[in-house]
């Protein structure tokens, strides 16, 4: 009896190989899990974007994930978050177009803007221009397609917003020391993915990637993602396991006394 008790316990999930192996399952799965969402805090911040500057890449009240990087790691074409008391007292969500030692200039031939000469294809832009053609007021965003040109400081970023024509950013700046760049240290953060109301990864536009120092690839998100999903997906594996072979073995026994 007391060695058909130990078979029946081993089979029915109380017991045996299998209900260690379901409990190892469930350990890393939860040290998938949480360790995806530590990892997670640690390296990305979120950001509620409060402004239409950045549409139609960014629309006002999104939330993003940027992660935490310093501005030595920033290349043209990042979205990134930066803190500039002249240009706010909040956090600032622009994209890095020039950077040191960059000549940004609108507007080349096309009245496209352009790096060193180099037209670029800002197909992620709104470069509209609703403009009325009035003389641009102190302190307001300049018309889209207002002339300018800059050589941008080492150790410095020239940032615009995607929406230029509703975008507070280095061309209302170029009066001021620096010709409206802002240092690299002023920078905290990266945007690298939407995660509300729409979840999408930020596309680095690829007309940057021929100027010298190429675009930046994206943080570990996706790898932390992967690791929060399969860890709850082994969480609910191991769990499950116990019940289910406790509800066939019990389907057996009833089949079996039946016959």
């Amino acid at each position: 009896m007391g060695g058909t008790e130990a078979i029946s316990g081993g089979k029915d999930g109380r017991g045996g190989p299998g209900n260690v192996l379901s409990g190892i399952v469930v350990a890393v799965g939860f040290v998938l899990f949480l360790g995806g969402f530590v990892w997670g805090a640690f390296v990305y911040r979120p950001y509620t974007v409060p402004t239409d500057s950045m549409m139609p890449t960014v629309s006002p009240g999104d939330r993003v994930l940027a992660q935490r990087v310093g501005g030595a790691e920033v290349r043209r074409g990042d979205v990134v978050v930066f803190n500039d008391s002249t240009w706010s007292d909040l956090p600032m969500v622009k994209r890095v177009v020039g950077v040191g030692g960059d000549t940004v200039k609108c507007c080349g031939p096309g009245g496209e803007l352009t790096v060193n000469g180099t037209a670029l294809d800002e197909s992620y832009a709104d470069t509209s221009r609703p403009d009325t053609g009035l003389a641009m007021p102190p302190g307001q965003v300049p018309p889209a397609g207002t002339p300018f040109e800059v050589t941008v400081p080492e150790g410095n970023l020239f940032l615009l917003g995607d929406r230029r024509a509703a975008s507070l950013d280095s061309r209302a700046h170029l009066q001021e020391a620096g010709q409206g760049t802002v240092p690299r240290s002023a920078v905290t953060a990266r945007v690298d993915a939407l995660v509300w109301p729409s979840v999408a990864m930020l596309e680095r536009p690829k007309t940057y990637a021929a100027l010298p120092g190429g675009i930046s690839g994206h943080g570990p998100l996706r790898l932390q993602a992967a690791a929060v999903v399969t860890g709850a997906a082994l969480v609910v594996l191991g769990a499950a396991y116990g019940p289910l072979v406790r509800f066939l073995g019990r389907g057996r026994r009833e089949r079996a006394g039946a016959a």
